[in-house]
C-alpha cells in the first residue's frame, strides 16, 4: 500500500481503513460475526465485545504496516494470541481490528550453548517444548493454558504453576521485538542475560497487555530438563495448615518446582471432572526436580514439616503417566469447576501476597466466601504468594451479583492491606481497571503519562488497565 493512501485516511474512517487492509491481506481479514466473536471472547464472565474486523499477519513488517493504516485511522487494535486470557484483554469495547498473530508461529532460533531461543509471538508454549524435545532443554512458564501463546504470555506477565522455581514471564524474557503505534518496529534489548544500557523497555513490554506496543517476536531463557522428578499429593485436616506447610518449605530452600494448593470444594470437582478419587479436603500438589538422592531427601523433608501442620497423608511418584495426570487435573481445574457448576456462569479472579500474609489471606478468604453463601473453590500457586478463587454464580440473580461484586472488592482490599496485589497473574485487562489505583496511588498518573507518549491516540487495547 502507497504511503500517500494512508496520510489520506481520515481520522474515524475505518470503513476505508479495513477497504484498504482488504485489498493487501486479501483472504487474509474476516468480518463475519462468529469470527469477530470468537475473537472477542474473554472464557469467563466478562460479556463479549467484538471488533469489526479480524486479520492475521504473517510478519513483523505484515503488523508494522497494519498499524500504520489504523493509526491513520485512529482505529483501535487489539492484539489477540490463543484467547486463554481471563480479564477481558481481547475485547474491543471500542470496536476496531483484532491482530491474530497466531499465523507468526516460526521457531527462529534454538541456541542451546546459550540457553536460549527467539520465537514468533504465535508460537505456544506446547509448540515450544516439542520443538526442544531432542535438545535436552525445555522452556518452563506454564500458565496451565497449553494453547497460550507465548506472545499473549509476554503480554499479560504470565505465570503459573512452575513460577516457584523459575520464574514468571517477567523473569525469562530476554527482549522483545514490538510494533509500536506509529508503526515503528524496535527491538528492546540485545542477547545479553545482563546489562545497564538505558531504559528497560523490556520490562516496560511484559505486562503491558498490549496497550503500549505489539509483540511480534521474543527472546526467551530455557534450562535444561532436570535429571530427576518426583511429584506428590498431600492432604491437610484444614486450609491454615496447608498454607503454612508452604511458606516453611520455601523457606527452607527445598528443591519445589511446584507447589499448588486446591481447598476441599475444588477437589471434589477434580474428583468428578477427572475420574480421581482423592481425599475431599484441602490438598497440595507438588513436584521436585533435583537428583534422585535429593528428591527423595525433600520428600521426606516435606514431610516432617507438613506433619507438623496438621497433614493426613502424602503419597508421590515418580512415573511420567502418574505426573501427568496429576497436572492434567491441576490445569483442568476451571474446567472441572465448570462442569460441575453447569448452568451458573463462571469469574476467575486471583490475588497474590507476600509468603508470610498466605495462611491469613486464604484463611479470611475462605471465610468471607462463606459468610457471603457464595460457591467458589479456591486454588493457587501458593509458593509464590498467588491463589485463585473460581466463583460459580447465578448471573440472572441481581442480589447475587451484587454479592460478587461486593466479595471481589473485599478480596482485592484483603490482599492489598497485607502488602499484596490485586492480580498476580491474570492482568488488570477491564476486570480489575478500577483497584489500579488503590493499588499503585500517584503511580497511575506515571502509567497514563508513559501510556500518552507511546500511543497518544489510545488506539492499542483501549480500555485495559488503565
Amino acid at each position: 500500500m502507497g504511503i500517500d493512501t494512508v496520510q489520506a485516511l481520515e481520522a474515524g474512517n475505518f470503513t476505508r481503513a479495513l477497504e484498504i487492509l482488504e485489498q493487501k491481506f486479501t483472504g487474509r481479514i474476516a468480518r463475519g460475526e462468529a469470527i469477530r466473536r470468537q475473537h472477542a471472547s474473554t472464557l469467563t464472565f466478562h460479556p463479549a465485545e467484538l471488533p469489526d474486523a479480524v486479520i492475521w499477519p504473517e510478519s513483523t513488517k505484515e503488523v508494522a504496516e497494519i498499524v500504520s493504516v489504523a493509526a491513520a485511522a485512529r482505529m483501535p487494535v487489539i492484539p489477540f494470541g490463543g484467547g486463554t486470557s481471563l480479564e477481558g484483554h481481547v475485547n474491543a469495547p471500542k470496536g476496531g481490528l483484532s491482530i491474530d498473530l497466531t499465523r507468526m508461529d516460526r521457531v527462529i532460533a534454538v541456541r542451546p550453548q546459550d540457553l536460549d531461543c527467539t520465537i514468533e509471538a504465535g508460537v505456544s508454549r506446547r509448540r515450544l517444548n516439542q520443538e526442544l524435545r531432542d535438545t535436552g532443554l525445555f522452556f518452563p512458564v506454564d500458565p496451565g493454558a497449553e494453547e497460550a501463546t507465548l506472545g499473549g504470555m509476554a503480554a499479560t506477565r504470565a505465570s503459573g504453576t512452575t513460577t516457584v522455581r523459575y520464574g514468571s514471564m517477567r523473569d525469562n524474557v530476554i527482549n522483545l521485538t514490538a510494533v509500536l503505534a506509529n508503526g515503528e518496529v524496535i527491538q528492546t534489548a540485545r542477547r545479553a542475560r545482563k546489562s545497564s544500557a538505558g531504559y528497560d523497555l523490556t520490562r516496560l513490554l511484559v505486562g503491558s497487555e498490549g496497550t503500549l506496543g505489539i509483540i511480534t517476536e521474543l527472546t526467551l531463557k530455557l534450562y535444561g530438563v532436570p535429571e530427576h522428578v518426583v511429584s506428590a499429593v498431600a492432604s491437610f485436616s484444614d486450609l491454615e495448615g496447608a498454607c503454612r506447610a508452604t511458606t516453611t518449605a520455601i523457606q527452607c530452600g527445598l528443591g519445589l518446582a511446584r507447589i499448588e494448593l486446591l481447598d476441599a470444594v475444588q477437589i471434589h470437582a477434580v474428583n468428578q471432572y477427572s475420574k480421581l478419587d482423592m481425599r475431599e479436603t484441602p490438598t497440595l500438589f507438588l513436584e521436585f526436580h533435583g537428583s534422585p538422592a535429593a528428591c527423595a531427601q525433600d520428600v521426606e523433608t516435606f514431610r516432617e514439616i507438613a506433619g507438623e501442620e496438621g497433614m493426613i497423608e502424602l503419597t508421590s511418584a515418580a512415573d511420567e503417566d502418574g505426573r501427568r495426570k496429576l497436572w492434567r487435573a491441576r490445569h483442568d481445574a476451571l474446567w472441572a469447576a465448570k462442569t460441575v457448576y453447569a448452568g451458573r456462569q463462571v469469574l476467575v479472579t486471583d490475588v497474590a501476597v507476600p509468603l508470610s500474609n498466605l495462611s491469613r489471606a486464604v484463611s479470611e478468604t475462605a471465610e468471607d466466601l462463606k459468610s457471603s453463601g457464595l460457591t467458589a473453590p479456591i486454588v493457587g500457586h501458593v509458593g509464590d504468594g498467588n491463589f485463585h478463587a473460581i466463583l460459580a454464580f447465578d448471573d440472572t440473580s441481581p442480589e447475587e451479583l451484587k454479592r460478587v461484586e461486593a466479595f471481589l472488592s473485599r478480596l482485592v482490599s484483603r490482599a492489598l492491606a497485607l502488602d499484596g496485589t490485586a492480580t498476580g497473574e491474570h492482568g488488570i485487562g477491564q476486570g480489575k481497571r478500577r483497584f489500579l489505583a488503590e493499588e499503585h496511588g500517584p503511580a497511575v498518573a506515571v502509567m497514563r503519562s508513559i501510556k500518552a507518549a507511546l500511543d497518544p491516540h489510545n488506539i492499542f487495547n483501549p480500555g485495559k488497565i488503565l
